[in-house]
């Protein structure tokens, strides 16, 4: 991603071409692998707005897997996408106000597609 954008009418302009992965696009099961410029994220949607999460802070705080929300997306500063789970380029926070390194990578891998052994 370039720079951050200036204005929030720039940062509403620039949303519209984010990479991203929207909360209403994800199904129970669905597992979202997000890494960071310093941790990789493993989300696993469990609905009802929760998720299971494991890696990064939660894993060196001892605390994986977490049943958390996610709060959003945000540029680095205040103003927050509410509607998403993860965009390239931006910061992921937890409803327990964790705030993640810029996401460089993310990837979806849905339920339907995960073969576990029996």
């Amino acid at each position: 991603m370039g720079s951050i954008p200036e204005t929030l009418a720039d940062r509403v302009e620039a949303a519209q071409t984010l990479e991203q992965v929207r909360k209403q696009d994800l199904r129970c099961g669905d597992r979202v692998l997000v890494t960071t410029r310093n941790s990789v994220y493993t989300i696993v949607a469990l609905g009802d707005g929760e998720y299971r999460i494991w890696g990064g802070w939660f894993d060196r705080e001892g605390l994986s897997a977490q049943r958390v929300g996610i709060n959003g997306c945000t540029w680095g500063g205040s103003a927050i996408k509410h509607d998403i789970v993860a965009a390239r380029g931006l910061h992921l926070e937890f409803a327990n106000r964790v705030l993640t390194t810029r996401i460089q990578d993310i990837r979806v891998i849905p339920a339907k597609a995960q073969n576990f052994p029996n």
